[in-house]
C-alpha cells in the first residue's frame, strides 16, 4: 500500500481588472436623469428651473457613483463623482450668465434697431395739445459712453503701465515707496464704484461750483476703478517676461529704458492689452459714478466739460427707475440700451484679442 502524496495546490489566478462602464455613460446618465427630473416636476406642477438643475446635479451623482461602485470599483466611482461635481460647479457657475446673456437678447432685440442707435431719444413738449412725446433714441448715450470711456482710458493707461514699470523694473522689494504704491493699489481695487464718483463730483465742486456735472467729471470717477486693474494686469504680465532677455539686451548695451521699451514692454504686449481691455469692459458698465458725476439728460452733449452727459448704463436704469407714461416702453428702450452696452462690449472684446494675436509673439 503506497503513501498518498500531498494534495496539488490550486492556484487561483488572480484578477487585476474590474469591470468598465462605457464611454457613453455618463452623458447618457446626465440626459436621462434630466429628463425623468423634468418629468417629475411636470407631473407635480412645480417645474422650476433653479430646482430642476440642483435635483439633476443631485440625482447624476449618486446615480454614477452607485453604478460604478458596482460595476468598476470604489476608485473609479470616487473619480466619477469628483469629475460629476466639477462639471456640475461649472454649469452652475455659467448657468447665470446664460440666463442673463438669453434676457437681454430676447427682450432688447424687440426694441433695438437702426432708428435706436442713430437717433436721439427723449421727451418732447408740445405746447399746442399740452402732449408729452416720447422718442426712443440712444444716440447721445452711445456718444457719452464712448468719450467717457475713452477719456478715462486715455488718462488710466500710461498712467498705470508707468506705475506699474516702475514697480516691477525700477523699485526693490524693500523700497518704501514701492510698498506705499502697492498698498495704494490694493485699497483702490476694493473701492466701490459709488465712491469715486462722490470723489469725482465732490473734486470738480470745489473747483467749478455746484453744477460740476461733466462728462470728464465722470471719465475722473471712471480712472479711479480702471488703474489698479491696469496696474496689476500689467504688472503681472510683465513678471511673466524671462530675466534672460533684459539681461542679453544690457549685455548689447542697450540703455534699460530702452530695453524696457523695446524688449519687455513688447514681449508682454499681448496680455497688457488684455488687461486693458478688461479694465475698459469693467468701467464701461459702471451707472452709480457716471450718474453722481455726469447726471442724466435726454439732449445731445458731445462736450465732456460742459453740462451733464448720458451713457448707455444711465440710460438702462433711468429707463426702468423712472419710466415716462408709456412704461412697456421705457422698459423696452432699458432693455435695448443694455443690449446695445453688451454688444459694445463684445466688440471691444474682439479689438482685444485682435490686438493681442498680433502682439502675440509669432512661433517660428
Amino acid at each position: 500500500m503506497s503513501a498518498a502524496g500531498p494534495a496539488p495546490i490550486v492556484v487561483q489566478p488572480m484578477n487585476l481588472t474590474s469591470g468598465q462602464l462605457p464611454r457613453w455613460i455618463e452623458p447618457a446618465t446626465a440626459v436621462g436623469t434630466a429628463v425623468v427630473i423634468a418629468a417629475v416636476l411636470l407631473v407635480l406642477q412645480n417645474f422650476n428651473p433653479a430646482l430642476w438643475l440642483v435635483l439633476t446635479g443631485v440625482v447624476y451623482l449618486i446615480a454614477i457613483g452607485v453604478g460604478s461602485g458596482i460595476v468598476e470599483n470604489r476608485r473609479k466611482a470616487t473619480d466619477r463623482i469628483v469629475r460629476g461635481l466639477v462639471v456640475c460647479a461649472f454649469v452652475l457657475a455659467v448657468a447665470p450668465l446664460i440666463s442673463t446673456l438669453w434676457t437681454v437678447l430676447v427682450q432688447g432685440l424687440r426694441a433695438l434697431n437702426w432708428d435706436f442707435i442713430t437717433k436721439v431719444g427723449g421727451a418732447a413738449f408740445d405746447p399746442n395739445t399740452l402732449a408729452v412725446t416720447n422718442t426712443p433714441g440712444a444716440l447721445q448715450a452711445v456718444v457719452g459712453t464712448l468719450i467717457i470711456t475713452g477719456i478715462a482710458a486715455l488718462i488710466s493707461v500710461p498712467i498705470g503701465i508707468l506705475a506699474a514699470v516702475y514697480l516691477t523694473e525700477y523699485a526693490l522689494p524693500t523700497n518704501p515707496m514701492r510698498r506705499t504704491i502697492t498698498f495704494l493699489v490694493d485699497v483702490m481695487t476694493g473701492i466701490p464704484s459709488i465712491v469715486a464718483g462722490l470723489f469725482a463730483f465732490s473734486f470738480f465742486a470745489l473747483i467749478v461750483g455746484p453744477k460740476a456735472f461733466s462728462g470728464f467729471s465722470a471719465s475722473i470717477a471712471l480712472c479711479v476703478l480702471m488703474i489698479p486693474i491696469v496696474i496689476r494686469s500689467t504688472e503681472e504680465m510683465i513678471r511673466l517676461v524671462p530675466n534672460e532677455l533684459r539681461e542679453a539686451s544690457l549685455a548689447l548695451g542697450v540703455p534699460r529704458a530702452a530695453t524696457i521699451i523695446k524688449v519687455v514692454l513688447r514681449t508682454a504686449a499681448s496680455g497688457i492689452v488684455t488687461g486693458v481691455v478688461l479694465a475698459v469692459a469693467r468701467v464701461i458698465g459702471e451707472t452709480a459714478p457716471i450718474f453722481i458725476a455726469a447726471s442724466f439728460t435726454d439732449n445731445f452733449n458731445a462736450d465732456p466739460f460742459s453740462g451733464p452727459m448720458l451713457t448707455l448704463p444711465v440710460v438702462a436704469y433711468t429707463s426702468w427707475s423712472f419710466p415716462g407714461k408709456d412704461i412697456d416702453a421705457s422698459q423696452a428702450q432699458a432693455w435695448a440700451a443694455a443690449l446695445l452696452l453688451v454688444i459694445v462690449v463684445v466688440i471691444f472684446n474682439l479689438i482685444a484679442r485682435v490686438v493681442a494675436k498680433a502682439f502675440a509673439p509669432k512661433s517660428r
